[in-house]
């Protein structure tokens, strides 16, 4: 599959006018059909709802445009939740996961009437003493060992801190049942970034059985299965992109077989997507300040991994395209690295490229999730603008750029309070 950036040279060379880089910049109309795609493959189930991963891209003007779309939000945080009640999504437009809670953020959740998400058995009675239970509630499930996928490890859930056993789980729904709860959601999230039509269809099958039988052991009624997040995204260009709508209907499938003879047809599916939803509709946009030929071939940019922290962090690929460049072919090999005092601040290792130049821009593709959201402040630098493309062309700044004054706000130190 070619990548093909969504913003062009003469746009960039346009927006620096005003917005110098790094940046990252979002595509409003890219975000917009997926939302629209994602909708449709699961419109065979009537209370299908998508919660967006806070976590993946906490901007709320990017939120505001999912809510738009009927999206709501996922939070694992007090200052997400915030954000959520910001834009306006209350009630079961919330689904609140989370692990290791601290109490005002279950009191907060409790407060706007988010869905809660309990990860561990022990929180159950620790909740009681601090809010009400509503009428709906969900619990985690992990079912530990090895998650395969055709006979391939896709990831290993006895190694997650997250969620409960079965047996825990069981425990968890008779206790809530026992405080007044009547509609009961199961959760689950078994492997990360799968590339792969079988993922979801297989934890369907699996959260399908269990909330099979839970129901019937229980006489609870399961209200809706949380297939959580995990469908990733085509970050190589050699790997086939998800194909939402087949996904979709494999989960229909299974849907009919499992759930439907059980007499359970009404069972809602929810989605925690974060990387599907936005990744492939941002990049972040640096120009090459400076080259260096040692022992190897460096192309130094005016970003760094204060910026996107997933190559430094996994060895994660992210494509680069030297914008204006599209067409020439990529017969240099060089490590594009950022400014940092790490030798693992490089987006790319032995990356092949056209020839590069002092002043060319790049487009660093895949970075609308997890990557402005990572970011942080080593060696002091700030962090970068976030702007949105939108639908009719123009650019609008959803978030200022650092200034040295906001780094320094949190110190109370006479000689830094004029600094610029």
């Amino acid at each position: 599959m070619e990548k093909k950036p969504f913003v062009t040279l003469e746009q960039i060379q346009e927006i620096v006018k005003t917005y110098p880089t790094p940046f990252h910049i979002y595509d409003e109309k890219g975000i917009r059909e997926n939302a629209r795609k994602l909708k449709q493959a699961f419109a065979w189930n009537k209370g299908f709802r998508e919660y967006f991963a806070v976590k993946a891209t906490p901007n709320p003007y990017l939120m505001e445009i999912l809510k738009e779309e009927g999206i709501g939000s996922d939070c694992s945080s007090y200052s997400e939740l915030l954000l959520s009640d910001a834009v306006g999504l209350k009630g079961h437009d919330i689904m609140f996961s989370s692990n290791v809670t601290p109490d005002e953020d279950f009191v907060k959740a409790a407060e706007l009437g988010a869905i809660i998400n309990f990860d561990d058995l022990s929180l159950i009675d620790h909740y009681a003493k601090l809010a009400p239970f509503q009428d709906t509630m969900c619990c985690r499930y992990n079912p530990g060992g090895e998650f395969t996928l055709q006979n391939e490890i896709m990831d290993t859930p006895k190694d997650a801190k997250y969620g409960m056993t079965k047996e825990q789980l069981f425990e968890a729904f008779a206790k809530l049942k026992a405080y007044g709860v009547k509609n009961f959601g199961i959760h689950a999230f078994l492997a990360s970034n799968t590339v792969a039509l079988g993922y979801y269809p297989k934890l369907a099958g699996i959260l399908f059985e269990l909330a099979v039988e839970i129901s019937r052991k229980l006489d609870v009624h399961i209200s809706f299965i949380n297939l959580s997040g995990g469908v990733g995204v085509a970050y190589r260009p050699d790997q086939e992109p998800n194909d939402i709508l087949a996904i979709g209907e494999a989960v229909h499938r299974v849907y009919d077989e499992i759930l439907v003879p059980a007499g359970m047809d009404d069972v809602a599916i929810y989605t925690e997507l974060g990387r599907f939803m936005l990744a492939p509709y941002g990049h972040l946009i640096a120009k090459v300040l400076h080259q260096k030929h040692i022992w190897k071939d460096y192309a130094g940019l005016d970003a760094c991994a204060a910026n996107l922290m997933r190559p430094a962090m996994y060895g994660a690929y992210h494509h680069i395209t030297v914008l204006g460049k599209e067409d020439a072919p990529c017969d240099h090999k060089y490590d594009v690295t950022g400014g940092l005092c790490e030798n693992n601040d490089k987006f790319a290792i032995d990356r092949m490229l056209p020839l590069i130049e002092n002043g060319d821009y790049v487009a660093i593709h895949d970075t609308g999730a997890h990557g402005f959201s990572m970011g942080y402040n080593y060696n002091a630098k700030l962090r970068s603008a976030e702007l949105l493309l939108q639908e009719d062309g123009s650019v609008k700044q959803i978030r200022r750029a650092e200034t040295p004054q906001d780094y320094f706000a949190t110190l109370d130190y006479p000689g830094l309070k004029d600094k610029k």
